[in-house]
């Protein structure tokens, strides 16, 4: 080793002897223009300047804080939310097999392990899953949970495919969706604000991003006359072929009335376009009269000249809802009236990848199969799920009320979801000292509150927002107490900040 190592430092040397070091292959001006145009604000550059800071602090830095509060991403473990235990014995039991013989284990848990494992060659969590769809008995507990969930509305579990988490999903139905050129190129309309995964996916496959602007004013809710205008002005420049709705909302929070989404449905029709409805957060409903309504559901509702025409992919995941599962990458979705051909092609595409996680294919079974009432993990399940799904609303409802006493930051109510996106406002004098820095002013603003505090958010630009008007985005899964130090601090640094930058102009409400 040590003499291959030598030739290959004396050949350098010869090299450069020559004048002719050799250039990488791979370098800016060569790399891919579409990975370059790649932005996803919540792993962004404050969350790398906080990783900085933690480090700093592990090592005895000084800073005017003790610890960074990442309220920057959707991951509830890391906020310190306990596994489902169900959940978790399951996986385990698939993982190690000869735990099915541990009297630790209840039966409930042992017969889903077993059938699970039934279901993968070898009877290994090791394997490829045969179906590169999933295992099918786990895409069949799907099939049976959507339609108890939706009460009755059928569904075919033929048309369900198991994926890497939501995101794996989403991108292969919008690589499947992207084709043309110039004023033929696809255009994918997307709520502004947006989970920045669509932007990102649009930027890499070279499609046209249509903004259609939710109502800030009206609780973020979905107007109806906004998307006719995205969309008329969109068609001057591309093909509009695509809506994607978020629902409950991220980063908004809001949870979609019945017939928002319906009106949706009906305009999707009238213009043929292709429907994605990201439900990921369809357990995470805290208003007391507010519910969640599928996508599917309503269009099933609408009549079969609806249900059995227009084309529908609806996204779910094991990292939210009340299990908070990020890490075992688990998700699924079920995409409806896909001509047949085309159908073969989305498997075609998904073989590439061979199959989702195994294990994440568990853990999605799990949440689709959970303990029935008459079964023993049943109250311990209930239990736990009650205390995560209240925490979350107990939590919410703080998040939106404490914001709201604070002068300058508006807040609307946190419906649904994980985060609450308030309104923030920034004095002229700050706004002109980050155009100065070349940096949006939210991010000034969110950089200056890491810096000063250690509380990490996501700058309102990163998701997308109205000119003229700035936010963050924060998420409600620290502890409560955690939660309260922050909201504190918060409040003390937004009212320094206004006071630094103070100007005559009444901070807006």
């Amino acid at each position: 080793a040590n003499s291959k190592f030598k030739k290959q430092t004396e050949a350098t040397v010869i090299l450069r002897e020559n004048g002719k070091m050799r250039e990488k292959t791979l370098t800016m001006d060569t790399l891919n223009p579409q990975v370059k145009a790649v932005e996803y604000a919540v792993r962004g550059p404050i969350v790398t300047k906080a990783g900085d800071i933690e480090r700093g602090l592990q090592q005895g830095q000084k800073h005017p804080f003790t610890e960074v509060i990442k309220a920057n991403i959707g991951d509830s473990h890391a906020m310190g939310q306990k596994p489902i235990t169900f959940l978790r014995q399951v996986v385990a039991l698939c993982s190690f097999p000869e735990l099915l013989n541990s009297s630790s284990f209840p039966e409930d848990a042992k017969q889903r392990a077993r059938r699970i494992l039934q279901g993968c060659g070898g009877q290994s969590l090791g394997v490829y899953s045969i179906a590169s769809q999933g295992v099918d008995c786990i895409r069949q507990d799907v099939a049976v949970y959507i339609e108890q969930r939706d009460k009755g509305v059928p569904a075919d579990w033929d048309n369900i495919y198991l994926t890497t988490g939501a995101s794996d999903g989403i991108v292969s139905i919008l690589k499947m969706l992207v084709s043309g050129q110039g004023r033929s190129r696809s255009g994918v309309m997307i709520p502004i604000p947006q989970y920045p995964l669509y932007s990102a996916a649009i930027s890499e496959l070279e499609a046209v991003q249509i903004n259609y602007y939710l109502d800030e004013d009206n609780c973020w809710a979905l107007d109806i006359n906004e998307l006719h205008r995205a969309y008329q002005a969109a068609k001057e420049h591309c093909h509009p072929r695509v809506i994607c709705i978020i629902n409950p909302g991220n980063p908004t929070g809001q949870v979609q009335s019945r017939k928002c989404i319906e009106d949706v449905l009906h305009f999707a029709y009238e213009e043929n376009l292709f429907v994605m409805s990201d439900e990921v957060y369809q357990d995470n409903v805290y208003s007391p009269d507010l519910q969640f309504h599928s996508f599917k559901k309503v269009l099933y509702e609408m009549g079969p000249e609806y249900f059995n025409t227009v084309e529908l992919a609806s996204f779910h995941s094991t990292s939210k809802g009340y299990s908070g599962e990020c890490g075992f990458r688990g998700g699924y979705m079920e995409v409806l009236n896909l001509d047949l051909e085309v159908k073969a092609q989305l498997v075609k595409l998904l073989s590439v990848r061979l199959c989702p996680p195994v294990s994440g294919q568990a853990a999605m079974d799990v949440i689709v199969n959970p303990p029935l009432p008459h079964e023993p993990s049943y109250l311990q399940f209930h239990k736990e799920k009650s205390a995560v799904l209240g925490a979350l609303a107990e939590k919410a409802q703080v998040t939106e009320q404490t914001l709201n006493t604070v002068p300058g930051i508006k807040c609307n109510p946190v419906q649904g979801a994980m985060y609450a996106f308030p309104r923030i406002f920034i004095p002229p004098r700050a706004v002109e000292e980050a155009k100065s820095l070349g940096m949006s002013p939210d991010m000034m603003y969110c950089l200056r509150l890491l810096e000063e505090t250690g509380i990490c958010l996501v700058p309102g630009s990163g998701f997308g927002q109205r000119e003229g008007t700035y936010h963050f985005r924060m998420t409600i899964l620290p502890t409560t107490e955690k939660l309260k130090v922050l909201l504190e601090k918060l409040r003390d640094f937004h009212i320094k900040f206004l006071k630094e930058y103070a100007s005559l102009e009444e901070p807006k409400r």
